[in-house]
């Protein structure tokens, strides 16, 4: 019997499985494509924007500089080892369909940023994250088996038993990462519920006759939107029929052309179409992550329209929660309750990204009442305030778990603090322990740590700026959980050690 089975090698399951291979779980990932290599994964189709929290991630794990090469970036900007203000962020997103200006963002208003090698975000494809993410999934232990289709699957108290052709697969826990039409999702019964969609969304490669009719980057018309692409034919559009021709007929020349016309306002003709795909900005989501020894990442759990390119990153978030919880499961330290605070921390998120498309996709409506909210919008994102705003819930880097705790670090993702002798903290991240930080020779937490050297690692060393901090406590996945002043509470810290990591005779 296997550890954990995870259904779909996308990139959220194959990084969940890297989390769990990582933390000594036995991992079996099962993938219903017999092989890689597909089309609409590589350049340019397969492109993605990931956020600078997902970036962090595949720093923390030893996996950016590969994700860079596969990814064909040649340099990456992040920030000067030496200073001592983080710089403003050089490369920003969208808000249906209208660009921020990098320079309109306030980056005193971020939260608690220190300079650091990753402080942006990365253009990348499917490709690239899935290569790395497999090969690194290979180093710790994960099988990955391909051209297996889940059809059934029954659980117990003990265990899933899974059903994919033929084959049956017991393991302990499964995991559907299967994507938005999860088989994973269906065959446990999770109830999906949200809203349905307003628009048909089109991604196509195509021989256009005449580009020049096309306005490069994203267009928001009163019909629509468009997206002309830097590589040649690589087109994006919205189309409001209320997601009507999403998958119900086959994409012809000719209708593809005349929604072209149609949401650009132009008389473009297209010669021919290599790659056409269709999607909605349906928005569902799971009432619960979890169902028995059943859990569900990605979108798997949520789905909605990639407006602002937040499917990828709220998945990869997804993954690195419930990565290290399942393992502690798996390996019998968890509290009771600990897999349950994955989707008490994450389905809120969610439901939040939800609203965040919603919202995207009511205002682009062509409609009066639309059309006067999108200038609204306008003026709001002309401003310090609204770009900062919007670049802050699209980065990820204003989000703040309920974690119960008072001091205003807690529940957020650490900085990376620099220490004295070179080292930041991400350096001591790369095998996925907890890590207790004096930022004092004084070792005061050392104690504290007794009894769970395997689980959290205890570094005593002063940061170039510790933030006002004397100590904190770092799950994991990157998130503090327990933060206090010059004289630190231990009180505090064993209370929030036990919560997260165990008792300490374990």
């Amino acid at each position: 019997m296997h550890d954990v089975v995870i259904v779909g090698a996308g990139p959220v399951g194959l990084l969940l499985a890297c989390e769990l291979g990582l933390a000594g779980c036995d991992v079996l990932v099962l993938e219903q494509e017999p092989r890689t290599g597909i089309p609409w994964k590589a350049l340019p189709l397969g492109m993605r924007g990931l956020s600078a929290a997902s970036v962090e991630v595949f720093h923390r794990r030893g996996m950016l500089r590969p994700l860079l090469t596969a990814s064909g970036v040649d340099s990456y900007g992040g920030a000067d080892p030496e200073a001592t203000v983080a710089p403003a962020p050089r490369s920003v997103s969208h808000f249906a369909g209208m660009m921020l200006d990098p320079a309109d963002i306030d980056a005193d208003a971020l939260p608690y940023r220190l300079p650091s090698p990753v402080l942006e975000g990365v253009m990348t494809s499917l490709e690239a994250v899935e290569t790395v993410l497999a090969d690194r999934a290979a180093e710790v232990g994960v099988e990955i088996r391909r051209g297996r289709q889940v059809t059934g699957l029954r659980q117990d108290a003990d265990g899933v038993l899974v059903q994919a052709g033929k084959d049956e697969y017991a393991a302990r826990w499964l995991v559907g990462c299967d994507g938005g039409r999860s088989s994973v999702r269906g065959l446990a019964g999770f109830e999906f519920t949200g809203t349905q969609p307003l628009f048909t969304g089109y991604t196509m490669l195509a021989d256009v006759a005449d580009p020049h009719e096309l306005r490069p980057g994203f267009t928001l018309t009163p019909t629509g939107m468009y997206l002309r692409m830097p590589t040649p034919g690589h087109i994006g559009m919205l189309d409001c029929d209320g997601g009507a021709f999403d998958r119900s007929e086959r994409p012809t020349l000719d209708h593809l052309q005349t929604v072209l016309r149609r949401v650009s306002g132009t008389d473009v003709t297209l010669n021919d179409v290599q790659f056409v795909s269709t999607f909605t900005d349906r928005a569902m989501q799971t009432v619960s992550y979890r169902q028995g020894r059943v859990l569900l990442a990605g979108d798997a759990a949520h789905i909605h329209s990639p407006l602002g390119a937040q499917g990828l990153n709220t998945g990869i978030a997804d993954a690195v929660n419930l990565g290290w919880k399942l393992a502690a499961t798996v390996h019998g330290y968890a509290h009771e309750g600990l897999l349950d605070s994955y989707t008490r921390e994450r389905h809120p998120v969610g439901a939040r990204i939800l609203d965040w498309t919603r919202a995207q996709s009511a205002v682009m409506r062509p409609d009066p009442h639309a059309q006067a909210i999108q200038a609204l919008v306008r003026d709001v994102l002309g401003t310090r305030d609204g770009t900062t705003y919007v670049y802050n819930r699209t980065s990820g880097s204003s989000h703040r778990y309920d974690l119960g705790g008072t001091h205003p670090l807690v529940g957020r993702n650490a900085p990376d603090f620099r220490f004295t002798d070179g080292t930041r903290l991400s350096d001591l991240m790369r095998d996925g322990h907890g890590i207790a930080v004096d930022f004092t020779a004084d070792r005061r937490l050392a104690g504290a740590t007794a009894g769970r050297e395997d689980l959290i690692r205890h570094v005593s060393k002063p940061a170039v700026d510790e933030l006002g901090c004397g100590a904190l406590l770092v799950r994991p996945d990157g998130v503090v959980a327990w933060a206090d002043g010059l004289d630190p509470d231990h009180a505090g810290f064993e209370h929030a050690a036990a919560r997260w990591f165990g008792s300490a005779s374990v």
